[in-house]
């Protein structure tokens, strides 16, 4: 099964603890839409502050909640030029815990 996963990357300028917070902030505002168990067990994303990616599994209405949400929040808190969103195949995902998303948030 193919799935639809988008990679963030992000500029040196833009703190590590802003992206978690925007991305943490972007999976409570999917729960308020869909509900805690749902996004539990549909949500599935991994965030490298170190590297500065972030991939969001899109396969699912939830992910796709998160990823318009957390596009949302960092356009609007960084700007557009901030951070380079692309999608991409599973098997370009960039470390090997990517390609093993299965509903299960991940996050160094």
């Amino acid at each position: 099964m193919n799935r639809n996963i988008y990679r963030y990357t992000f500029d040196a300028n833009i703190p590590h603890q802003e992206i978690e917070d925007s991305l943490l902030l972007a999976v409570m505002a999917a729960e308020s839409l869909h509900g805690r168990s749902p996004v539990r067990l549909d949500a599935s994303f991994y965030l490298d502050t170190r590297r500065r990616i972030c991939v969001v599994d899109s396969t699912t209405e939830i992910g796709q909640a998160i990823a318009r949400i957390f596009n949302g929040f960092l356009t609007s808190e960084f700007g557009e030029a901030a951070f380079k969103v692309e999608r991409v195949a599973e098997a370009e995902t960039t470390t090997p815990e990517q390609r093993k998303m299965k509903g299960t948030r991940k996050h160094k």
